[in-house]
């Protein structure tokens, strides 16, 4: 967990304004969830690994005698949690709203969440996360608008050129039941698939050959890994032809609906590029997952997929959603460091015999006209002073003496 000097605080904020103001364009709404959430809820075997990084709050009002008598059951010593992502609030929300809700409900939520992971470079306890859903739409214009929405994102931000990496669990499941894994050594096998980009096909063979998986199911798959691979054009053609034969019509058909509404939104060819071996590891998933890629770096930038059993689970009737998150953090790391208003970020640097309604005053003019303003007494070290202020994010200053007024102010550059 983090704290953020103002110039990282003011970048923050900037990056979230775009994304916020871009999601709104696309037609979703932003709606705020409470930062905890029943134990059980959060526990109910749909959050995957998150579950087991899930801060628990205690029972309030329990005296030591309870407390150990509930030592080795969690789930008697708290009943709330801190959530750890957006979506199985979401699915609360969602259950508990239905009726105030159009029937094709387009949620944006930014927030804050909470994992007890190890702290490390890129890994922190508290980190935000930018979601947007989709809830009541089973189709593929579902998917389109949350990619569109999220490439418009990038554009945005001056990260032209990205691109989403997709598949569907579906595919996955019916690859498995081809290759003849048994049901109950899937769940281990997709774990090892997901390893691919970092141990390479010849690892994974091997893997699987140690998790004890059938032996004629992995020969058929190493089989499969060895066949000639190119980068599968994103239409019917391309994804046949990187599959194995067997495979459902109707995904394949979901897929290339999927591909031509993205491109007929795009206003050009779908940077959209088919992965039969992407996993993504929530247990929630049914149907379309997808990765956000920039050829700038070699991990994603957020990614999402369709849950359509989670919200009935709370409902007690099926309901349709599939969501995307930006990799917010990551995000943040790979911008330049500008600030957008800094034309408008002034220092008026005064004298100490300037008298406090004449300096108020002339604050006062600059921020009517829309400027950010900073009012700061002259000091022995001007450069330091200067080299701060600039650190900040303000691009230009002012001296103010006894007889500066409106019309003699003038504006000098901090580089």
């Amino acid at each position: 967990m983090r704290d953020f000097l103002p110039a990282d605080k003011a970048r923050r904020e900037r990056v979230l304004a775009v994304i916020r103001e871009r999601y709104r364009a696309h037609g979703f709404d932003e709606i705020e969830t409470p930062v905890m959430e029943d134990y059980d809820r959060l526990h109910a075997g749909i959050g995957g690994d998150n579950e087991k990084l899930s801060f628990s709050i205690l029972k309030r009002g329990m005296d030591a005698e309870g407390i150990r008598a509930a030592a080795d059951d969690p789930a008697a010593l708290a009943d709330l949690g801190l959530r750890y992502d957006l979506t199985v609030p979401l699915a609360r929300f969602y259950a508990t709203h239905r009726a105030q809700l159009p029937t094709v409900f387009r949620a944006i939520q930014i927030a804050p969440v909470w994992r007890a992971e190890r702290p490390q470079k890129g890994r922190y306890r508290q980190f935000v996360q930018c979601d947007i859903d989709v809830i009541g739409d089973p189709s593929a214009r579902a998917e389109a608008e949350l990619m569109t929405a999220s490439l418009d994102v990038l554009d945005a931000l001056g990260l032209e050129g990205g691109s989403i990496r997709v598949n569907d669990r579906r595919l996955l499941d019916a690859m498995l039941d081809v290759f003849g894994f048994a049901p109950a050594e899937r769940p281990g096998v997709l774990i090892t698939i997901d390893k691919l980009d970092k141990i390479g096909p010849a690892g994974v063979v091997t893997e699987l050959r140690d998790r004890g998986a059938g032996a004629d199911a992995v020969d058929a798959f190493a089989a499969y890994l060895e066949r000639p691979a190119g980068s599968p054009s994103f239409d019917e053609a391309g994804i046949r032809a990187a599959l194995p034969d067997g495979i459902p019509d109707e995904v394949v058909a979901h897929l290339v609906d999927l591909g031509s509404t993205v491109a007929a939104a795009r206003g050009a060819e779908a940077p959209l590029v088919f992965d039969p071996f992407l996993v993504r590891g929530m247990g929630y998933y049914t149907g379309t997952i997808f990765e956000l890629a920039h050829p700038s770096v070699d991990y994603s930038l957020g990614g999402g997929g369709r849950y359509d059993g989670m919200i009935g689970r709370f409902l007690g009737q099926p309901v349709p959603a599939v969501g995307f998150s930006i990799g917010f953090e990551r995000l943040v790391d790979l911008l330049p460091d500008t600030d957008a208003d800094g034309e408008r970020s002034i220092v008026l640097v005064h004298d100490r015999d300037v008298a406090l309604p004449q300096l108020l005053a002339l604050k006062a003019h600059l921020v009517a006209r829309g400027a950010r303003v900073r009012v700061e007494q002259r000091a022995k070290n001007m450069k330091a002073l200067l080299e701060r202020s600039a650190a900040d994010g303000y691009s230009s200053f002012a001296s103010v003496n006894a007889g500066t007024t409106v019309e003699t102010l003038e504006l000098k550059p901090l580089d």
